[in-house]
């Protein structure tokens, strides 16, 4: 059973990943576990239980290799910018494409959708843990036996795997994804994730590039509760075939990721 676990243990944990937290929505649909234990636990639930399946197969000690990329801050500035303003730029251009589309600029009339510190600090915290477990993690190990593309992909589909039980109650989520959207977004997502790590190595950039995303679809009118489910549709096209360009014109090595 070792042997099995060390052999396959990125599979392992990427099958149990999505299975861990539908046990956690199903303990909060028959009101086993409140709200604030099921979206915050959600995220701890799968970062101990990766720590879990890394202890056993490597020890304690690889338990430190998780949060390395986290360390890496001397990067360049442009990296930190980039991550800061790439996915506020795309919803952006989004909205600017919905008005061409319309034929009205009255979409454009908007004001920032600005969340409590509360939310922002959490949301943070929920990106961080994301960066470590799917990202410095999963995107690593995969990619040694195959291309950081379809590494970053395989950890997308089975991301957006994960998401599919709050989109079931309805809890901890934004409201009406669209399960389609939702996978294109995280796929594009977690490819964009792998690029920046490959460039700079660092968590740090991963972690503002990936939070972004998230404050990108409250800030601005391009969820389905702010902008309706077509905007949310072109939204995660116009990211998925951004992160398709960048990985045809800036393919990232495997080398990268060691």
């Amino acid at each position: 059973m070792l042997r099995f676990l060390k052999k396959y243990e990125i599979w392992v944990f990427l099958f149990f990943a999505p299975i861990v937290h539908a046990v956690m929505a199903y303990a909060l649909e028959n009101e086993l576990i409140g709200s604030f234990t099921y979206n915050n636990g959600r995220f701890y639930a799968l970062f101990f239980l990766l720590v879990f399946i890394v202890i056993i197969t490597k020890g304690f000690h690889a338990v430190f290799d998780l949060f390395r990329p986290m360390l890496k801050w001397k990067v360049h500035p442009k990296w930190y910018l980039f991550s800061l303003l790439f996915a506020f730029s795309l919803g952006i251009i989004t909205l600017v494409m919905k008005a061409a589309l319309n034929g009205s600029t009255d979409v454009l009339d908007f004001g920032l959708n600005v969340p409590t510190l509360n939310f922002s600090v959490w949301l943070l915290s929920w990106a961080f843990l994301g960066e470590v477990v799917w990202i410095s993690y999963s995107v690593r190990e995969l990619s040694k036996s195959m291309k950081p593309f379809y590494a970053s992909q395989i950890v997308g589909f089975v991301w957006s795997l994960w998401w599919l039980p709050s989109m079931y109650i309805n809890v901890g989520v934004i409201e009406e994804l669209p399960v389609v959207p939702l996978f294109l977004n995280m796929m594009g997502a977690a490819g964009m994730c792998a690029i920046v790590y490959a460039k700079t190595k660092s968590g740090i950039a991963v972690l503002i590039i990936q939070y972004m995303l998230n404050m990108s679809l409250i800030l601005l009118p391009i969820s389905p509760v702010g902008g309706g489910g077509s905007t949310y549709t072109m939204y995660a096209v116009i990211y998925f075939l951004t992160m398709l360009g960048f990985m045809y014109f800036m393919p990232p090595k495997a080398d990268s990721f060691s």
